[in-house]
């Protein structure tokens, strides 16, 4: 059986349930597996061809051992988890008129929109189901900077086996974005905007990571999380890299490249794994706004905290990518005591800075641009107008406007961007990108965001200085 250890260490190995219920490692590292399995030349030829459901089964069987979850009902989840999907191919590919070797993937058709709805449906399906067998009950707490939190409220919609409690920074996502969260009315919902937060998500994120550091707390409120720090999250989103690459390559020997968006390392450590496993990918694009932390790491050998600047791609406004320090476990060879000097280092300087050993290990297949507001700006401007006739959302724009200005490192290779939003949970940036209310495209517009106007809202209000307390509080409150 596959077991699950900690990039510190600091724990004994756990199964599959025992890893996705806790979502963070008791020793403060993350989950990760004993090996990352391979996929042979001939299964990745037997692979192409299949539906994304039966893509995922595959896949996701390779780290569920079949005494976790029979296949009957494995197979019973993941066709719950994508059954909300507004389109049959689940994560679509379109080919550019513009450009004949540039893919995009939307990765939006599922019920919030978002490329989160891909696996954080299977991810909550996944933790109901063995809560439910277990005859227990959990709050999920996480941090979102805008369609996180919508995406998980979402799927534990009445769920009777988990409270989920979705934080979000005020004034640092989308109104569109909150209303998605803070509409729900279903009594294990509870939504929560946190006032006064310099670094956005960062700072939230920062409460929840000091919360879980509290082990006896965590098991008398029976916490877990839902963010990409759980191993479940990043396992499925490789799926999407599979299905992707099967859709555009013309043979298995074929290489491609990948451009993300990227702000938690989360979607993008996702394609690495699948990379790890055996799909053929020349190389990632890490496709930063002007937060730019995974660019500065491959320009400058410098891995550090800066303050946070607000962008139109705001779901990718994070200075501290945390799934990036499951990318170094894995580069360093596995090195837990490495990471956890890095990791200290980081908490207490603000910094890493890397020997020329360990930044070949990190740009092994791996190149960055970082997007300026107004190439983010224009770039959807001119998608639309131009030949493709395309609205992109603001983070899709951050991907294609990074394979644009890497024209030549491409060298007419294959390339799919990935969009990880629909454009319309961003009408002041299409309206800024446009300059014109009058010309607002019918694109930026969808029925589901535009229900949510009129809805009534029931959410909390706390201020950073005291999240941890008010909101420890008002779980005890709940429970009681």
């Amino acid at each position: 059986m596959l077991n699950y250890v900690s990039t510190k260490g600091g724990v004994l190995a756990v199964d599959f349930e025992t890893a996705v219920l806790r979502g963070f490692a008791e020793d403060g590292g993350m989950f990760v597996p004993e090996y990352i399995p391979k996929i042979s030349k001939e299964k990745l030829k037997e692979w192409k061809g299949l539906s994304f459901n039966d893509l995922a089964f595959q896949i996701v069987s390779l780290y569920i051992d079949e005494s976790i979850i029979p296949e009957n009902d494995l197979k019973k989840i993941i066709e719950k988890s994508t059954s909300t999907f507004k389109h049959p191919d689940i994560v679509p590919v379109v080919q550019l008129k513009s450009d004949s070797n540039h893919y995009l993937m939307e990765l939006f058709h599922g019920p919030t929109l978002s490329f989160k709805d891909v696996a954080m449906g299977f991810l909550i399906n996944i933790m109901d189901y063995f809560l439910e067998r277990k005859g227990e009950k959990v709050s999920l707490l996480l941090a979102t900077t805008g369609d996180t939190g919508p995406a998980a409220a979402y799927a534990c919609m009445g769920k009777k086996t988990i409270d989920c409690w979705p934080l979000f920074p005020t004034g640092f996502i989308s109104d569109e974005q909150a209303r998605q969260m803070t509409t729900i009315q279903d009594s294990n919902i509870h939504s929560i905007s946190v006032n006064n937060c310099p670094s956005g998500g960062d700072d939230i994120d920062a409460v929840i990571s000091e919360i879980f550091s509290n082990l006896s707390l965590v098991k008398e409120l029976k916490l877990s999380s839902v963010n990409s720090i759980n191993w479940c999250r990043v396992m499925f989103q490789s799926i999407h890299y599979f299905y992707g690459y099967f859709k555009v390559a013309e043979n298995i020997d074929e290489k491609i490249i990948f451009s993300v968006p990227t702000g938690a390392f989360g979607n993008l450590f996702a394609g690495y794994l699948a990379r790890e496993m055996g799909l053929p990918v020349k190389e990632f694009i890490c496709a930063n706004n002007i937060n730019g932390t995974v660019h500065r790491v491959l320009e400058s050998n410098i891995f550090s905290r800066e303050k946070i600047k607000k962008t139109p791609s705001n779901a990718i406004d994070i200075v501290l990518p945390y799934n990036f320090w499951r990318f170094l476990y894995f580069i360093s060879g596995r090195n837990s005591s490495e990471l956890s000097k890095w990791m200290d280092e980081y908490t207490k300087t603000g910094k890493v800075e890397f020997d020329s050993a360990t930044m070949e290990s990190i740009k092994n297949g791996f190149t960055s641009f970082s997007v300026s507001n107004e190439e983010t700006l224009s770039t959807i401007l001119e998608m639309y107008e131009g030949t493709d006739k395309y609205l992109l959302d603001p983070h899709g724009a951050v991907a294609v406007s990074a394979v644009k200005s890497l024209k030549s490192r491409i060298d007419g290779r294959k390339v799919i961007s990935l969009l990880t939003a629909h454009p319309a949970k961003f009408p002041d940036v299409i309206y800024k990108a446009f300059n014109s209310i009058d010309d607002f495209p019918k694109e930026g517009k969808h029925f589901e965001i535009e229900s949510l106007k009129n809805k009534k809202e029931k959410y909390y209000s706390f201020n950073c200085e005291t999240l941890k307390d008010d909101l420890i509080g008002r779980i005890k409150e709940l429970k009681n």
